[in-house]
């Protein structure tokens, strides 16, 4: 008959038991802050006497989508701060009396339910600090009690929805450290109840919407690390509650409105924008240090570090006119005109280029080649094109379906990688595409993992790219030589599919915009000296446009691309994620997985397998260290192929998790 139990903040550990509610009756269980761990005991996930149940701040860890029930009592649920990972359920949108719904702090992945806007008693969401995806469903405009919706660090994309500006009793919004793009949405400012606004570290562009100064009981407004441009609208200074002001780290210009005069502000920081002129003299201003005023454009007053301000306001800017318009007008517009030419050049050398060579093949001007490297261009063609005798058979070390590898020695210590590109002048599109995508993509990115670019060579007769040279070559020759796969021992593989996910997690979460590889494999994993990985061959990268659908053509390694790929033709991450659990798998068996991946793949029995088929046999069998270890790596592995793209976790998790 228990129908309360609560055992909160103390240092409880072990698993909950199986049978806490043998009877059917509990409302209310409480374990928060302490050090339980394991899954969630069936009993309690088909507890539909649920009201309120506090699970925060443990050790907790299992599918939050398949260890929780519909609990159609349920009032308040809190599972944040514990180790749960899946997507939240849709539901949970069956549980019609939820008020406080709190899953921060997880590895919770996937994208937020729609079906959470049936919650009409829904106070306050918590979903933060997780690897959330996709868009803000518009259908939370629906939550007409909701007071507080903090969704702050997560991977969030798109633009705030506008039904948001439905939310009139919202006093908390945390939309922080995501990838939310375009504009500020302008119906904020009628959410006349906010008492925090935190839009930090996103995309934001254009301007600070003046509405925002509607706000009358705002106190906290953090617009910090993003695009916005303009001037700051002299509205926010209406906001006569508002105690901290972060808007640094923009493209903010103009002079600081007077009316900061009339505030009450307690803290301010306006460091790296293009403000100018004189700050107010108030208390925060005088109390900012100079890091939360440096950056700017050309600022004084009577701050340490500023200079002082020895002439007016006005005349200044009079002063100062001509030199602006100069240096804000022409000076763009010179810069745009040298990029369009270096843009034409790169778009219509090859043409050119083509054109030349068809009319006179037999009198090539060995003048007309476009070379963009880190060395002299012509130099650097010449003595590629000597040291590889021609591109003889020779000096050729790998073959692909675009071109072929040759090693160039330039001398004893610049020994480099030379990829030839086939048929780039005889009419093929795709070749000239694939060329430019490479270079596009390599010129974006810099990572220990990732082969270095040292730039490439468009000419009539060769075109090529150069790379940095690798000497143990491609994992897939080494894994299938008896002596080279011996030498890659337990400690070895695991480093390598460790930097291998480093670098597709820095490729797709710390470059903008995010590139996709499309055709991770392992010819296409490169070892040095020390067998580390390294990435590469980007010819069919795929840079994500945030704005568009990213349909594609099929492009990648047979046995490696998504099943999602081959039919839908969509290009997004997790095409990446399942490519790398092939080869993940394919470094500890020692060859590709072949007919494993139809059983294992999107299923719960991934966990259930013997570890000894899955290890590479040509290897002596691991101590029980690297046991843990290998049985880890093929976990998250399985997570990563699974069958639903929604379902597999970012690079990020995994590299983070391989990590930890």
């Amino acid at each position: 008959m228990l129908t309360y139990l609560e055992l909160d903040t103390n240092n409880f550990t072990g698993q909950l038991p199986h049978n806490i509610c043998v009877g059917g009756s509990l409302q209310q269980f409480s374990v928060n802050s302490n050090n339980f761990f394991g899954p969630i005991p069936k009993g309690l996930r088909h507890c539909t006497s649920l009201k309120r149940l506090h699970l925060e701040q443990n050790e907790f860890v299992g599918n939050i989508s398949e260890d929780f029930g519909i609990y159609p009592h349920l009032e308040y649920l809190d599972l944040s701060q514990n180790k749960f990972y899946g997507q939240v359920s849709s539901s949970w949108g069956e549980c019609p009396n939820l008020g406080i719904l709190k899953i921060a702090e997880n590895n919770i992945t996937g994208s937020i339910p729609v079906e959470l806007g049936n919650l009409t008693q829904l106070g306050r969401l918590n979903l933060s600090s997780n690897y959330l995806v996709g868009e803000i469903p518009k259908e939370l405009g629906n939550l007409s009690m909701l007071e507080e919706l903090i969704l702050n660090r997560n991977q969030l994309s798109g633009s705030i929805p506008s039904e948001i500006g439905f939310l009139t009793g919202i006093t908390h919004l945390d939309l922080s450290t995501n990838k939310l793009r375009k504009s500020i949405l302008e119906s904020l400012g009628n959410l006349l109840q906010m008492n925090s606004l935190n839009l930090s570290n996103n995309q934001f562009t254009q301007e600070i919407p003046p509405q925002l100064g509607k706000q009358s009981l705002l106190t906290e407004l953090d617009l910090s690390q993003n695009l916005l441009s303009g001037k700051i609208p002299s509205e926010i200074c209406d906001l006569e509650d508002l105690q901290n002001l972060n808007i640094s780290h923009n493209n903010l210009s103009g002079f600081i409105p007077r009316e900061f005069k009339k505030m009450h502000l307690l803290s301010i920081d306006i460091s790296d924008n293009e403000l100018q002129g004189p700050i107010p003299n108030t208390t925060a201003f005088r109390d900012a240090t100079i890091e939360e005023l440096q950056g700017n454009k050309d600022l004084c007053g009577d701050v340490k570090g500023l200079r002082p301000c020895r002439t007016s306001p006005a005349t200044k800017h009079g002063l100062k006119k001509g030199w602006i318009i100069f240096f804000t007008v022409f000076f763009p517009l010179l810069g745009a005109f040298l990029l369009s030419l270096v843009v034409l050049r790169i778009l219509f050398g090859s043409r050119r280029t083509k054109r030349h060579s068809e009319d006179k093949e037999s009198g090539m001007n060995n003048e007309e080649y476009l070379a963009i490297s880190t060395f002299e261009g012509r130099k650097i063609y010449e003595k590629i094109i000597a040291a590889t005798k021609d591109f003889d058979a020779s000096h050729l070390i790998g073959k692909g379906g675009h071109g072929s590898v040759y090693k160039a020695e330039l001398s004893p210590r610049d020994i480099v990688a030379v990829k030839k590109i086939h048929s780039l002048y005889t009419g093929n599109i795709a070749d000239q595409k694939e060329f430019l995508s490479e270079i596009k993509a390599l010129t974006e990115i810099r990572h220990r993992n990732i082969v270095k670019f040292f730039g490439f060579c468009s000419h009539s007769r060769h075109s090529f790219l150069v790379y940095e040279y690798l000497e143990r070559g491609n994992l897939a020759a080494i894994l299938s030589n008896e002596a080279g796969a011996l030498e890659l021992d337990w400690s070895k593989r695991v480093n390598i599919i460790k930097g291998v996910a480093h670098a597709l997690s820095y490729m797709h979460h710390d470059c903008f915009p995010p590139i996709v590889h499309r055709d991770i494999s392992s010819k296409n994993v490169l070892l040095d000296m020390e067998y580390e990985a390294h990435v590469s061959d980007f010819g069919t990268a795929k840079l994500l446009k945030p704005d568009s659908s990213n349909w594609t053509q099929l492009a990648g390694t047979y046995g490696y691309v998504s099943p999602e790929l081959a039919y839908t033709m969509k290009v997004t991450e997790k095409c990446d994620v399942y490519s790398f659990g092939v080869l993940a798998l394919e470094v500890i068996l020692g060859k590709h997985p072949g007919d494993v991946l139809t059983p294992f793949s999107g299923s719960s029995a991934n966990m259930n397998i013997e570890l000894d088929d899955m290890l590479d046999p040509r290897l002596p069998f691991p101590s029980l260290e690297v046991q843990r270890k290998l049985i880890s790596i093929i976990e998250k592995t399985f997570l990563c192929l699974d069958v639903s793209p929604q379902s597999r976790p970012t690079m990020q998790i995994v590299s983070h998790l391989f990590c930890n």
